[in-house]
């Protein structure tokens, strides 16, 4: 799997490996760059800022000759956002399914979090990562990735078979 950041964007040997390789890409939004992108980040409307960014990152892939099966967004939580536009995104994860390819999200320990429960430490952040883990497996979102794999796969276990889509 290919996990890159910038959709494509840093690196311009990427897109033909990527095409070349035939392995699963994940195109992740970030505002600006890795130095800068936590430095007061705004949107007009961050939900459809995003969505807009992926979509054409999606057909960017596709133009390059990336199957559309081996595609996968990711709205690059804690990347280029403040606490409210994680929120957003993560209260409107299912809209993402709208794209057309496989979503992934990565709120494990976040500083978002930590915000929210006043915790600096990340390790302690596991509950907090638990409900976030809830609110997207209950969304629909097929990929989940996290720290704490043990307990992540037990709360989507458990939530799976209260809802009724799976059992033990």
């Amino acid at each position: 799997m290919i996990n890159d950041i910038s959709a494509l964007y840093f690196d311009p040997a990427m897109t033909p490996l990527a095409a070349r390789v035939k392995v699963p890409v994940v195109l992740m939004h970030m505002k600006g760059d890795p130095e800068n992108m936590q430095q007061a980040p705004q949107y007009d409307n961050v939900l459809a800022d995003v969505m807009s960014f992926l979509a054409r990152r999606i057909q960017y892939a596709l133009d390059a000759g990336i199957p559309r099966e081996m595609l996968v967004v990711d709205p690059g939580i804690g990347f280029g956002k403040n606490l409210e536009h994680n929120l957003t995104l993560i209260r409107f994860i299912k809209n993402f399914h709208r794209l057309g390819v496989p979503v992934l999200v990565g709120p494990s320990r976040k500083r978002f979090i930590g915000t929210i429960l006043q915790m600096e430490e990340p390790q302690q952040r596991t509950f907090g990562t638990a409900a976030v883990v809830a609110w997207c497996a209950m969304a629909g979102v097929q990929i989940i990735r996290v720290h704490d794999v043990k307990e992540m796969i037990q709360v989507v276990r458990v939530l799976g078979s209260v809802a009724g889509t799976s059992h033990p």
